[in-house]
């Protein structure tokens, strides 16, 4: 073998070493994270039903497609699983499932009361947080639909035993909205509420203002009831009491401009509140609806508030402690020049054989015509003669 061969082997093994350590320092560099994939939404089995594979799981973007694919996204859809379960021994039974799991219980409550449809109210077994008529029902972040071949019985049997089988979310994501339990419970039919947290959840709902005037950008939140008899009670909830009085204002002047067509309109705030009736109330009615109602002492808000809001709050703060820190600063600079000034010019003092402390030594006219005495810090005195 040649010297230029014999170059060209050794460089090519040290650049394979070079190469070998980049790549071991680069892997010991970086941590190495295994994520583990979450649980099915739907167990394999339920009780007595076995479900038929395979069944169908797919992410938020690709659950929310169609008709509802908006307000889904709107309400935090994160994924959603369906599945077709049979009696064990008896194929012919059937009960198709659909779960959908939603970023918190907010979400999951908006979406449930979307999918409740008008009818009789539920008499059934109550199962997981809230149930209704068609097999429908909300557990934690989790809103559940059937259909059903197997009959009533037993479609509330096994629904009921998949509810333990469904993703638990504790602290504030696992709690229910405030805002529906502020509708007063007499006379109210419960299966016509809803509850919206966005434009096309109110706009689906049948909200009765623009939903572009309502603020859900300020993190609004609406809900809706019927009461038998009457007409309609509307609630808004807001961040703070300055942006409910802003769009109280936008919404009054829509409902002077639909004038009778609203039906008895009474409009009242209350702190970050608004309360509005419409449709056939009697005058005396709708009035002491919306004065009977008023906001808890404890007020839970599990939304986060606009961007524009904290962005207000961080500028104030940051003001504060802007202006509390120049002001100990310069606090502080002055103590230190006091202490060196005064110090120093005692030093200076006492340097020379002088007392650090003097008295003020001021110049005197002597307007008599007598000859006085001037105190110099010379060892002998001088006289004006």
């Amino acid at each position: 073998m040649g010297f230029e061969a014999r170059i060209r082997v050794v460089t090519r093994a040290l650049l394979g070493v070079m190469l070998a350590g980049a790549v071991t320092a680069s892997l010991y560099g970086q941590k190495m994270m295994l994520v583990e994939p979450p649980a099915p939404l739907l167990p394999q089995q339920v009780g007595k039903w076995v479900k038929a594979a395979p069944s169908s799981a797919v992410d938020a973007t690709a659950a929310a497609t169609g008709a509802d694919a908006q307000l889904l996204q709107e309400d935090g859809l994160q994924r959603s699983e369906r599945g077709v379960y049979h009696l064990a021994g008896n194929p012919a039974q059937t009960i198709t499932v659909t779960a959908r799991q939603f970023v918190d219980a907010t979400g999951a409550h908006a979406a449930y009361s979307y999918f409740l449809r008008p009818g009789a109210q539920y008499r059934g077994p109550k199962i997981g947080d809230e149930t209704a008529d068609d097999f429908l029902l909300r557990s934690g972040t989790t809103v559940v639909s059937a259909k059903s071949k197997a009959g009533t019985t037993a479609t509330d049997g096994m629904l009921s035993a998949l509810v333990p089988h469904l993703p638990k979310v504790g602290g504030a994501k696992g709690l229910a909205p405030l805002l529906p339990t502020y509708l007063p419970t007499k006379g109210l039919k419960t299966e016509t509420v809803k509850y919206a947290l966005g434009p096309v959840g109110f706009e689906a709902m049948g909200g009765v203002v623009p939903a572009g005037i309502v603020g859900f950008d300020k993190a609004a939140e609406a809900v809706m009831g019927n009461y038998a008899g009457e007409g309609t009670l509307t609630l808004f909830l807001y961040p703070t009491p300055q942006i409910a009085g802003d769009h109280g204002r936008l919404i009054a002047a829509e409902m002077t401009r639909q004038g009778r067509a609203a039906g008895t309109v009474k409009l009242r705030r209350d702190g970050p509140l608004l309360m509005l009736t419409t449709g056939a109330w009697k005058v005396a009615d709708a009035q002491k609806m919306v004065e009977g109602i008023h906001l808890h002492e404890v007020l839970s808000w599990n939304k986060p508030l606009p961007l524009e809001f904290h962005a207000e709050v961080q500028k104030t703060y940051s003001l504060l402690f802007s202006i509390a820190v120049f002001c100990g600063v310069g606090a502080l600079a002055a103590i230190i020049l006091g202490l060196f000034l005064g110090g120093g010019r005692a030093a200076i003092r006492v340097m020379q054989g002088k007392p650090a402390a003097t008295e003020p030594e001021f110049l005197r006219i002597d307007l008599s015509g007598a000859a006085a005495r001037l105190h110099t810090d010379a060892s002998e005195p001088e006289r004006l003669q």
